[in-house]
């Protein structure tokens, strides 16, 4: 079974009168333990459809599977559990909370679940050992450069063993290096740790890291690049400009 699917799934902001269509009918099918790299023009529904997918935002029409629940279908609390246990997300700003340690930060999902502290930060330091930051846990995010607040980060989006990740220009405000370590931590967290990873990235280099490249315009799949892992970045970037220009 996929970890993920979608049936014509669309988006509409605004009104009858002035309609936005965000997305229009995308079918998309990512499997267990696959990387998919989604990248499109400005405007072409890339963040809007990594928020349906996270259930972040609801679709106008279509459906959204997890599994075999339909995010569309759940009420927001059992819609806010399913977010918390089965998804993990990593955006562009880190989005750590500032008066926490890293520590806390991370075990922040498991605390909100119910999950007794004490066990919680001790998952935490689990998930901080996999991204190679436990000496770093009693430091907060201030004491962090921006690379290692990224990776505390996806400590937490990793820390409730999430079938799904999702990431939102995660290496977009870091330098190259930086970039380098999470996307080598996401590859990981496909290949050896069996998560489902999605990422929206406006950069070839990041992109030529994934199993599977989904080029979005106008709110439509206009190409699918299934080789992705074997194509270097001028490629890719040769690839995108081609699609992005029809």
């Amino acid at each position: 079974m996929s970890t993920l699917r979608t049936e014509n799934l669309s988006k509409t902001f605004g009104d009858s009168g002035h309609p936005v269509h965000a997305l229009r009918g995308v079918n998309l099918s990512v499997e267990p333990g696959e990387f998919v790299a989604i990248m499109g023009p400005s405007g072409s529904g890339k963040s809007t459809l990594l928020y349906l997918l996270g259930g972040l935002d609801r679709p106008t029409t279509g459906k959204v599977l997890l599994g075999d629940a339909d995010l569309g279908a759940l009420d927001d609390e059992a819609l806010s559990a399913l977010r918390r246990t089965r998804i993990g997300f990593v955006f562009q700003f880190f989005n750590l909370i500032p008066v926490l340690t890293a520590r806390e930060n991370v075990a922040m999902p498991l605390i909100l679940d119910g999950v007794p502290r004490a066990t919680a930060l001790q998952r935490a330091d689990e998930a901080l050992s996999r991204v190679g930051l436990v000496d770093r846990g009693e430091h907060r995010p201030a004491e962090l450069s921006g690379g290692q607040q990224q990776r505390v980060a996806l400590a937490r989006a990793m820390v409730t063993n999430p079938a799904l990740i999702l990431g939102d220009e995660p290496t977009g405000n870091l330098d190259s290096q930086a970039s380098d370590e999470i996307v080598g931590l996401l590859r990981k967290a496909s290949d050896d740790w069996g998560r489902t990873v999605i990422i929206v990235t406006h950069d070839p280099r990041i992109a030529a890291h994934a199993d599977r490249i989904v080029f979005l315009k106008d709110g439509q799949i206009v190409d699918e690049n299934r080789l992705a892992g074997q194509s270097s970045p001028e490629d890719i970037r040769e690839r995108f400009g081609k699609v992005a220009v029809r």
